[in-house]
C-alpha cells in the first residue's frame, strides 16, 4: 500500500519541474503557467473533500479501482492538452480523482492496533513522501529527455493503468459500512462541519497542516523558476533532482511514527516546525547562490513537513474509528488548501517572497503549538 500512495500521489506533482517548459509552449508567463500547478492543488482538496469520505461507507476495493480508471483517463487527456486553460482543467481532473492515498491510509491504520497509528502511519508516509519527491525528478527527466512536457504525462497514465491492474488485489473488501457511518453519501458529508466542530484536536491539527504544508508548496512549487534563472541556469531535469537530493528525509518517516507513539503527537509537531523554519533561513541567507545551501534546506523541510504529517494524523486517527475517512477528509482539505496558498507565493516578490511567506506560515504554526502547550500546562488533564 505505500508503494501504491507513492506512485499515486506522484501525479499531483507531475507538473512542477515542467512548468517552465509549459509556459514556453504555450507562449506564456511563469505566473500563468504556476496556476497549472495551483490547479493540481486544489483539485486534490476537492478530491479529498468529495470523494474520501465515501469510503467510510463504500467497498475501499471498489473505490480504488474506479479513481484509477478516472485517474489513467484524465492523465491521458492531460497529455494532449491544446492550452494552457485546458491542461489546468485536466490537472485538476486528475488531481481529484488520485486520491487514493488518503483512502488507503485510514485503512491501513484501521488493520493495525491503536499503539502503533504512529508507526502504521509513518510506514504510510514514507511512500507518500517519497512519492511526492521522486515524481518531479521523474518528470524533469522525462520531460528533458523527450523534449516534451507532455511525455511525463503520458508515462504515467500508463503507470496508473499498470496499478489499476494491480492494486486491488490487495486492498480489502468490506461489505458494509464502518459502525456509525451515515449510510447516505449527503449525510457523510454533512457530517464533516459536525466533526470539525466537536473535535479539538481535529482543529488544531488542520491548522497546522495548512500552514506546514503552505510553507512546503511555496518552496516546491516555485524552486524551479528559482533555479532557472542567474547564477545557476538550471532545466527541468536538474530542477527535479533536487527531490533525490531531499528524499533523505523520507527514511525518517518511520522513526517519527515511533516518537508520536512514545511521546505524543505534538512533541513531534515542534520538531517538525523547528526544522522547516531552519530550512528556510538556509533558503533566506544562501539559497540565492548556493545549490547546496537549497540541498542542505531541502533536506530540512522535507523532514520538517513529513514529521508534522504523521503527527497530525496519528492524532486524528485515535479520535473515532468508525470516521477516520471523514477525519482524515477535513484535515487533508485545510492541508492542500494551505498548499495552494503557499503555490502563489513567487507572484509576491519572487524568492525573497517565497521565504518570507514560509516565515510568515511557519510562525502561524509556531504560535499555534505555543498555544496549545500553555493551554495544556493550565489544564494537565486534557489529553494530548
Amino acid at each position: 500500500m505505500a508503494a501504491a500512495c507513492a506512485i499515486t500521489v506522484a501525479n499531483v506533482y507531475l507538473c512542477q519541474p515542467l512548468l517552465s517548459a509549459m509556459a514556453d509552449s504555450f507562449h506564456t508567463t511563469p505566473s500563468a503557467a504556476a496556476r497549472v500547478a495551483s490547479a493540481a492543488q486544489i483539485g486534490y482538496a476537492l478530491g479529498i473533500l468529495l470523494v474520501v469520505p465515501s469510503a467510510d461507507r463504500a467497498d475501499p476495493k471498489r473505490l480504488v479501482r474506479g479513481l484509477l480508471a478516472l485517474t489513467t483517463l484524465a492523465l491521458a487527456l492531460a497529455a494532449v492538452s491544446p492550452s494552457m486553460q485546458w491542461l489546468a482543467l485536466m490537472s485538476l481532473l486528475v488531481t481529484m480523482a488520485t486520491v487514493v492515498p488518503q483512502v488507503l491510509i485510514p485503512v491501513a491504520v484501521s488493520l493495525a492496533p491503536p499503539d502503533q497509528s504512529g508507526r502504521v502511519v509513518g510506514t504510510m508516509q514514507t511512500g507518500l513522501i517519497a512519492g511526492i519527491l521522486l515524481s518531479r525528478t521523474a518528470s524533469g527527466a522525462i520531460g528533458q529527455w523527450s523534449g516534451s512536457w507532455r511525455a511525463p504525462y503520458a508515462a504515467a497514465a500508463v503507470l496508473t493503468g499498470a496499478l489499476l491492474l494491480i492494486l486491488p488485489r490487495f486492498v480489502p473488501s468490506r461489505a458494509h459500512a464502518a459502525p456509525g457511518a451515515p449510510k447516505a453519501y449527503a449525510a457523510l458529508l454533512g457530517s464533516l462541519p459536525r466533526l470539525l466542530l466537536t473535535w479539538r484536536d481535529l482543529r488544531f491539527s488542520a491548522c497546522l497542516g495548512a500552514a506546514m504544508f503552505g510553507a512546503f508548496s511555496a518552496f516546491w512549487a516555485t524552486l524551479v523558476f528559482h533555479v532557472a534563472q542567474p547564477p545557476f541556469g538550471l532545466g527541468p531535469a536538474q530542477a527535479g533532482l533536487f527531490g533525490v537530493w531531499g528524499a533523505a528525509g523520507a527514511l525518517v518517516a518511520p522513526r517519527c511514527g515511533r516518537l508520536s507513539d512514545r511521546f505524543g503527537p505534538t512533541f513531534v509537531n515542534g520538531l517538525s516546525i523547528c526544522a522547516a523554519t531552519l530550512a528556510f533561513l538556509v533558503f533566506l541567507i544562501a539559497g540565492d547562490t548556493s545549490a547546496l545551501a537549497l540541498v542542505a534546506g531541502v533536506n530540512l523541510l522535507d523532514f520538517g513537513n513529513q514529521a508534522g504529517q504523521i503527527a497530525n494524523q496519528a492524532r486524528i486517527f485515535r479520535l473515532d474509528p468508525a470516521a477516520r475517512a471523514r477525519l482524515n477528509t477535513v484535515y487533508m482539505v485545510s492541508t492542500f488548501a494551505g498548499g495552494a496558498l503557499g503555490t502563489a507565493a513567487w507572484s509576491i516578490h519572487g524568492w525573497r517572497g517565497v521565504c518570507m511567506t514560509g516565515f510568515a506560515l511557519l510562525g502561524v504554526a509556531g504560535g499555534l503549538l505555543l498555544s496549545r502547550s500553555l493551554i495544556r500546562r493550565r489544564a494537565p488533564a486534557s489529553a494530548n
